[in-house]
C-alpha cells in the first residue's frame, strides 16, 4: 500500500550540526540520560485530533491544511486513511504512542448504534496495523463537547438524556481503549462548567460530575480495564468557568467526592497559562500530592488570551517540566503527548513533521538539562538550605505538633528578632541559565 505521507522520510538523528529541517538535532532515542534512554524517559505521543484532524480553521478563517484525505468524499474512507497515516507518521518520527478521542478516529453517524459500528471498523484496522507496528495507545477519551447535544455540558448538563448519551459514549470509548491496549483514559470536561451562575445549579452539576466519574470507574472494573484514569484541568474556554479549573481544584474535587484513589492528572502547559500558573506550578502541586499522571506537551502565546496549542519550543519550560517529572520518578504509564497543532500558515504535511521534530528536540534538551540539574544538586542544595531551620530546634518542634500559640508567644518574647536570609531568586535563575 502506498505511503499516506510520501514526502515525509523516516526522521533520523543527525546531531546539532545538521541543517536539514527534517532531522533530529537533539533527540536521539537510544541515548542514555539518567539511566534510561531518551525514548524511555520522554514517552512521546502524537495527538490524533491536532495532527490528523485539524483543518486550520480559526474564528476568522477557513481551512488551510493540506492533507491527503481532503479530496475524499466518503468520511469512512478518510477515517481509514487517517488511521494508516497515524501509524506511518509515528513510525517515521519514532513516536511510540498516540492519543485519540472517539470522534477523531471515526465520524459520528445518525445513530449511536451506527456510530459504534464505525468505531469498531476503525479499531479493527488499528489492531491490524499494530501487528506490524511498534506504535501503541497512550490514552483514549470521548469527545463530549463538540456535538450540539453537549451545548450545556455532558455530565453536568441539565438534560438527563444528554447525561445518558455521554455515559453511553464513554462506555464505548472505554471499551475500545481497552481493546487497543490503552495505558490510560482521560476525562477533559470541555463544557463541564458554566457561563453564568444565574442559570446554574452548581451543587447539582458538581455532584452529577462525580456520579459520572464514579460510574466510569465502576464500568472500568466491570470490563477489566486496568489503565490509569486521568483528569485534565483547564480553567475556562469554551466555558467561562470549568469545574476542573487547575490541579488544586481537581484534587479538592477528587477528595470531596472520594475519587482520589482512582484518578490522577493529565496536565497541559497551555491550560496552566490560562489558569494564571506556570506549568512548573501545576506539576509541582501534582507531584507533591502523588497525582501526576501524564502531560500534554504544548505551549501558549502569553500575548494571546486563548488556548493556542503551539508546539513546545521554550527551553526554559521544557527543562522545568522535565525537572519536575524526573523528581516524580517519571510518569509511570503516562507520557508527553503533543497536544499541539502547526500554525494555520504552516499548512504543508512537511510542516507537521517539522513541528514534531522541534518539540521533540526541545524536550530532549530539557531532559538533558534537567538531569544535570538533579545530578549536580544546583537547585536542591539552596532549597534545602533555605528551609534548614525547620529540621531542628523550634522549627522541628512546630512541625511535630508540640507547640501552641502560648508556647510560641513565649518563644517570641524570649528570642531576638527574626533574621531573614536572602531568597537569592536572581542567582538561582542565573544557575538555571547555565544548565540550558
Amino acid at each position: 500500500m502506498p505511503d499516506v505521507f510520501p514526502s515525509i522520510p523516516r526522521i533520523a538523528y543527525e546531531g546539532p550540526g545538521s541543517d536539514r529541517p527534517l532531522a533530529f538535532k537533539r533527540y536521539d532515542p537510544a541515548k542514555a540520560v539518567g539511566g534510561r534512554t531518551m525514548a524511555q524517559g520522554l514517552r512521546f505521543s502524537l495527538a490524533y485530533w491536532h495532527s490528523l484532524c485539524a483543518k486550520g480553521i480559526d474564528p476568522f478563517g477557513d481551512a488551510t491544511m493540506e492533507r491527503p484525505w481532503n479530496s475524499l468524499s466518503d468520511p469512512m474512507e478518510a477515517a481509514r486513511m487517517r488511521m494508516r497515516g497515524a501509524f506511518e507518521l509515528t513510525e517515521k518520527l519514532s513516536i511510540p504512542f498516540f492519543c485519540f478521542h472517539d470522534r477523531d478516529i471515526a465520524p459520528e453517524a445518525d445513530s449511536l448504534r451506527e456510530t459504534n459500528k464505525r468505531l469498531d471498523e476503525i479499531v479493527a484496522l488499528a489492531k491490524e496495523l499494530m501487528k506490524t507496528s511498534p506504535t501503541r495507545v497512550l490514552w483514549g477519551t470521548a469527545n463530549l463537547f463538540n456535538h450540539p447535544r453537549y451545548a450545556h455540558g455532558a455530565a453536568t448538563s441539565p438534560s438527563p438524556e444528554a447525561f445518558a448519551f455521554a455515559a453511553a459514549q464513554v462506555k464505548k470509548a472505554l471499551e475500545i481503549t481497552k481493546e487497543l491496549g490503552g495505558a490510560n483514559y482521560v476525562f477533559w470536561g470541555g463544557r463541564e462548567g458554566y457561563e453564568t451562575l444565574l442559570n446554574t445549579d452548581m451543587k447539582l452539576e458538581r455532584e452529577n460530575l462525580a456520579r459520572f466519574l464514579r460510574m466510569a470507574a465502576e464500568y472500568a472494573d466491570e470490563i477489566g480495564f486496568s489503565g490509569q484514569f486521568l483528569i485534565e484541568p483547564k480553567p475556562k474556554e469554551p466555558t467561562k468557568h470549568q469545574y476542573d479549573s487547575d490541579a488544586a481544584a481537581c484534587h479538592a474535587f477528587l477528595l470531596e467526592f472520594g475519587l482520589a484513589d482512582r484518578f490522577k492528572l493529565n496536565l497541559e502547559t497551555n491550560h496552566a497559562t490560562l489558569a494564571g500558573h506556570t506549568m512548573q506550578h501545576e506539576l509541582r502541586y501534582a507531584r507533591d500530592h502523588g497525582i501526576l499522571g501524564s502531560v500534554d506537551a504544548n505551549q501558549g502565546d502569553e500575548l494571546l488570551g486563548w488556548d493556542t496549542d503551539q508546539f513546545p519550543t521554550n527551553l526554559y519550560v521544557t527543562t522545568l517540566v522535565m525537572y519536575e517529572i524526573l523528581k516524580n520518578g517519571g510518569l509511570g504509564s503516562g507520557g508527553l503527548n503533543f497536544d499541539a497543532k502547526p500554525r494555520r500558515g504552516s499548512f504543508r504535511v512537511e510542516d507537521l513533521a517539522a513541528a514534531h521534530i522541534a518539540g521533540m528536540d526541545s524536550f530532549a534538551r530539557g531532559l538533558e538539562a534537567a538531569q544535570k540539574l538533579l545530578d549536580s544538586g544546583a537547585l536542591d542544595r539552596p532549597l534545602a538550605q533555605r528551609y534548614a531551620a525547620w529540621g531542628s530546634g523550634l522549627g522541628a518542634s512546630i512541625r511535630s505538633g508540640k507547640e501552641s500559640f502560648r508556647s510560641l508567644e513565649a518563644a517570641a518574647l524570649a528570642a531576638p528578632p527574626a533574621r531573614l536570609e536572602s531568597g537569592r531568586q536572581e542567582a538561582l535563575e542565573a544557575i538555571l541559565n547555565e544548565y540550558l
